[in-house]
């Protein structure tokens, strides 16, 4: 299996366990991440590459590759982007359909030429269905559309007797009960939420705490470098803290471009988020990471980047937040565009998986190769990071020259009975990926 990690930027020089240091020369600068020295190129705005991938679609009898001992099949198929997944404690899946039909580099790919929405169609289905694998064969003997209509969902949540739906602009919760099939009743805005904005930005994902006392609300940004201006990016780049009434609002961490996935981590209960970093300052920069997320604290955007490694095109303006900035846990790959988050806790995958984190990579388009498209892995050792990233899931990348792609991984979840669920959102296919006993 190849492995796209950092070609130039990641040189793994040493371990160290200070993760504190950093320097913001802007040339040849370094960050000290939880598991290595990671050298970084000079920013260059100049050599900012595109190359945009051609999704062509998973053929009857192909499917992504897993490391020998795992079998990967089709849960469900036919779907229109199913892109996140939560499970209820009997067992019923909820998939949330809520990206347009194209590709996000599609949509970028149609920005820079001009072409609108409507001239090349696709909306997001604004919908989450239920599966029920009654018998646990790995394959849903039903299906349902549990709750349509919505406005770009991606997080769900249950407390209780609550269904919680971050669509893109609020925090929507319904009245529910354990084994429905389809909400029925209205349901109540709780928070509202800023929508729009670059790249897609779009996601608002949900994670409560383990007493369920707390809602965690993911905010990406609404531009790149906030190139609009910082008066728009109000309540952005942000993980929001709430109540599970959506009062009582706090930000919990800042400075996260576009935090999507968030897991807890199992042996710390420490909160962890996968972030896409911003784009433009060429193929090695910015790596996109994994990283433990402190209260309070604030991780670069838009003034630096991985620590104190400042950013040319807002040089001078934040000095302060510079010299707080974090450097985060994990480099992921600059353009991977590092989605999905789960911690494994199963019992099932053999035991160098126990406690580490998946990550779904969408796949990269701001540089000169593809970069991600797969579903990626981190040991943990004793609630830390042990290693660098590694591929788990491949093989979703057909043809690297041409850009053709079969696939792109979004969502990862891991099941009650320990396998994994990955959706492949512009494919249309969940996957269960599984372990052989022997």
């Amino acid at each position: 299996m190849k492995n796209y990690l950092l070609p130039v930027a990641a040189l793994l020089l040493f371990s160290c366990k200070d993760k504190n240091k950093s320097n913001g020369t802007g040339s040849g600068d370094t960050a000290v991440t939880q598991t290595d020295t990671l050298k970084l190129p000079p920013p260059n705005e100049k050599a900012s590459k595109n190359k945009f991938s051609n999704v062509i679609g998973w053929p009857k009898d192909k499917a992504p590759t897993a490391p020998e001992g795992f079998t990967v099949t089709r849960f469900a198929e036919n779907i229109k982007s199913p892109r996140n997944m939560i499970q209820a404690e009997n067992g019923d899946i909820f998939v949330v359909l809520s990206n347009s039909e194209r590709s996000v580099s599609e949509k970028i790919k149609n920005d820079i030429s001009g072409k609108s929405d409507a001239e090349v169609g696709g909306k997001s289905a604004n919908r989450i269905l239920m599966y029920r694998d009654a018998n646990k064969d790995g394959i849903p003997e039903s299906s349902s559309v549990f709750l349509a209509n919505l406005n770009q969902p991606y997080g769900m949540l249950i407390i209780g007797n609550q269904f919680y739906v971050a669509n893109t602009d609020g925090v929507w919760v319904y009245p529910y009960k354990l084994g429905d099939t389809k909400i029925t009743q209205p349901g109540k805005k709780i928070v509202s939420l800023p929508a729009g904005g670059y790249n897609n930005h779009w996601t608002r994902n949900l994670i409560a705490s383990k007493d369920q006392s707390k809602i965690y609300i993911s905010v990406g940004s609404g531009s790149n470098v906030g190139e609009n201006g910082m008066e728009n990016e109000i309540r952005r780049a942000n993980i929001l803290e709430v109540s599970p009434d959506g009062k009582g609002e706090k930000i919990y961490a800042a400075g996260l471009r576009n935090p999507v996935g968030m897991s807890w981590n199992p042996v710390t209960g420490e909160l962890w988020t996968v972030v896409n970093e911003r784009d433009e300052l060429g193929d090695e920069l910015v790596p996109d990471y994994l990283t433990g997320v402190k209260q309070g604290a604030f991780y670069g955007w838009p003034y630096a980047y991985f620590g104190k490694n400042e950013d040319p095109r807002r040089k001078g303006e934040k000095p302060d937040l510079v010299a707080k900035t974090i450097v985060p846990d994990v480099p992921l790959g600059s353009h991977t565009a590092s989605l999905g988050l789960t911690f494994y806790t199963g019992a099932q995958f053999p035991g160098k998986y126990k406690d580490g984190a998946f990550i779904g990579q969408h796949g990269s388009w701001n540089r000169s190769s593809l970069a991600g498209y797969q579903v990626a892995f981190v040991s943990f050792k004793d609630g830390k990071a042990s290693g660098p990233y590694q591929p788990f899931l491949t093989g979703f990348i057909a043809n690297e020259p041409k850009g053709d792609v079969y696939g792109r991984p979004v969502g990862v979840l891991q099941l009650a009975d320990g396998s994994l669920l990955v959706a492949d959102d512009v494919s249309g296919i969940v996957w269960r990926v599984a372990y052989n006993k022997k």
